[in-house]
């Protein structure tokens, strides 16, 4: 059921977490599913409506930072540097878990990931929860297990359905993408997954990038190979190879959805079109929504114009490369 997120509503969430339900809520990256992360029959729900394995971590939201001792059994200084710089936000760390922290939230790792998030309705019902007895909820991005995520109620909805006791509804999420996750596990910081923050961003407050994860870095969200997927196959195409591709279709090609930043659509083209924004930030906070849109045409298969180099764009990049990899 999808609720305006007032204050009513988030009382009525904060109680259904408690209760041990199934609650979906807005947060400035994605849509959350969340669930009471003390309650070990709770995060089951999570593994089952979204079909996930249950050996992938999930992010434990937090109402404020002061919390992360109940969590973390260490917090070191660049991890608590980071926290500072970006919480609360579209940062997620991953750090030492505190013996208590139940195994099905960390996919039975000696590390859990933790975020304070930014959005006003997610802050809001954390509060709300904190001051019904609650310490974290657990929530991953709030759809089926290797697809597309959702940035809007509706999205949700369509997924989940009937599943989930109550979805808030926040408006669209600001970034669109999820949180980049920097893991405390080792002796050096790791990047584990590009996101809303970026590299430079990361290496003002550390004074060094984060390396790139090693074989050994601990499991986080997002990091499969295939990932964020829409249902129809779809392909990444330069821009010159697109071009071609088009000039080269035919009736027999079949129905083709295209999402494009800088080619413009043919004249004689037939099949599905969408514009999507020039600006990284811009791309990044419509891509979802896009790729869902796309995949509701039932095209043969999308075609989607590989996004330029540089910073502004390695999130996009990175989630572009994941869901339309075929292994």
């Amino acid at each position: 059921m999808i609720v305006p997120a007032n204050p009513e509503n988030i009382d009525r969430a904060a109680s259904l977490l408690r209760a041990g339900q199934l609650v979906s809520f807005p947060t400035e990256t994605v849509y959350g599913l969340g669930a009471d992360a003390r309650n070990r029959e709770a995060v089951a729900k999570v593994f089952a409506a979204k079909q996930r394995p249950i050996g992938h971590p999930l992010i434990v939201h937090l109402a404020d930072a002061a919390a992360l001792g109940n969590w973390a059994r260490a917090i070191p200084a660049g991890a608590q540097a980071l926290a500072d710089a970006f919480w609360p936000g579209p940062l997620t760390l991953i750090l030492p878990r505190a013996a208590a922290v139940p195994d099905v939230v960390t996919g039975g790792q000696d590390s859990v990931g933790l975020r304070v998030p930014g959005h006003p309705v997610a802050h809001a019902l954390l509060e709300r929860f904190a001051a019904l007895g609650g310490e974290g909820v657990a929530a991953p991005s709030a759809n089926r297990f290797g697809r597309v995520s959702a940035t809007t109620a509706q999205h949700v909805a369509e997924d989940f359905g009937t599943e989930v006791a109550l979805i808030l509804d926040g408006g669209a999420c600001r970034h669109g993408i999820e949180s980049t996750i920097v893991a405390f596990t080792g002796p050096e910081p790791e990047l584990l997954r590009l996101g809303a923050i970026g590299v430079e961003a990361l290496a003002r407050v550390l004074g060094r990038e984060p390396r790139i994860a090693g074989s050994d870095a601990p499991r986080a969200p997002g990091t499969l190979a295939t990932h964020y997927a829409p249902q129809t196959r779809a392909r990444l195409l330069p821009r010159d190879d697109l071009l071609a591709a088009l000039a080269h279709m035919g009736r027999s090609t079949g129905h083709i959805a295209v999402l494009a930043h800088s080619v413009a659509q043919p004249a004689l083209f037939e099949g599905t079109w969408f514009d999507a924004p020039a600006r990284g930030h811009a791309y990044a906070h419509e891509l979802y929504a896009n790729l869902r849109a796309l995949d509701a045409r039932a095209a043969d298969e999308i075609w989607i114009e590989t996004p330029p180099d540089g910073p502004e764009w390695s999130a996009v990049r990175d989630r572009l490369r994941r869901a339309t990899h075929r292994g």
